[in-house]
């Protein structure tokens, strides 16, 4: 495995936004394929779904940011485990879920992503989120903004809005809302919940069609990653649930605390946990 520890001083990151978007859409359409042919699931460890899709993208998108980019090391979900003693070294790596949402892609509901992220000192700052069966794409590079392109139409700036209290939407989880989840709406009163797969639910927050994304249960780094850009450059923030920003390759494990993404910096979302959860 390559040690990142100088390539991010030549980085432009603002011109491999490009090119990752490309590559990016490339694995989308395998996915979709796939997706169109039928498929078969198998399932790892942890229970999760496996499919044939999940693995075809991993290895173009890996062979693909390692064409481009030769000096920085890939960590995708479909990867073998790195041990953090090699990954602690690491100073600007991809970060890389091939099919967020496999779930979502066995419903055939069509709310599944490729996210691709690029994370320097901890935090992201090139994410891009392609949904396959549209080819929509959301992508965001450090200072330069947060983006919406429809294949083949001009790219549409974003960004999130102030909360109407009023008139609160939140974005949920699909597969995976749980008691706690229904606490937090509980205290929070009057709202709509949007139920969605994937990082989907995160550039809701990002385009100003919801407030607020409570996550409160297990997620892994690549699931959250390129949603993470995406959201600060659009001008929110992902924060764990003591409202501080989440980081990235800091420890032995790669599962994310709980957390918020949310379209409004000054709210304390935490005060609805009513105690479950914060720390």
């Amino acid at each position: 495995m390559k040690n990142a520890s100088n390539a991010e001083k030549q980085l432009d990151v603002g011109a491999l936004l490009q090119p990752v978007i490309t590559l990016a859409r490339r694995a989308s359409k395998e996915i979709v394929r796939i997706y169109d042919a039928g498929f078969h699931v198998e399932h790892k460890e942890d229970k999760s779904p496996l499919t044939e899709a999940d693995m075809v993208s991993h290895e173009i998108i890996e062979r693909g940011l390692t064409e481009l980019t030769p000096d920085l090391p890939v960590l995708s979900e479909e990867s073998a485990a790195i041990p953090f003693a090699e990954r602690a070294r690491w100073q600007c790596y991809w970060l890389v879920d091939p099919l967020d949402g496999t779930r979502e892609f066995v419903k055939r509901n069509g709310e599944f992503t490729v996210n691709i992220a690029l994370i320097e000192n901890h935090v992201p700052v090139l994410g891009v989120i392609v949904v396959p069966v549209t080819q929509q794409c959301y992508y965001a590079a450090r200072g330069a903004g947060a983006w919406r392109e429809a294949n083949g139409e001009a790219p549409v700036r974003i960004h999130v809005r102030a909360p109407n209290p009023a008139h609160l939407v939140i974005a949920g989880s699909r597969s995976h809302a749980g008691d706690r989840l229904m606490a937090f709406l509980d205290r929070i009163g009057s709202h709509e919940l949007i139920s969605m797969g994937s990082s989907l639910k995160s550039c809701l927050v990002a385009e100003g069609r919801a407030d607020v994304y409570p996550r409160l249960g297990p997620t892994s780094e690549w699931d959250t990653a390129a949603a993470h850009c995406i959201v600060d450059e659009a001008g929110g923030r992902m924060t764990d649930t003591a409202m501080r920003p989440l980081r990235y390759n800091t420890k032995e494990s790669l599962l994310n605390p709980d957390f918020f993404v949310s379209g409004d910096p000054q709210r304390d979302w935490s005060r609805y946990l009513g105690g479950a959860g914060k720390e």
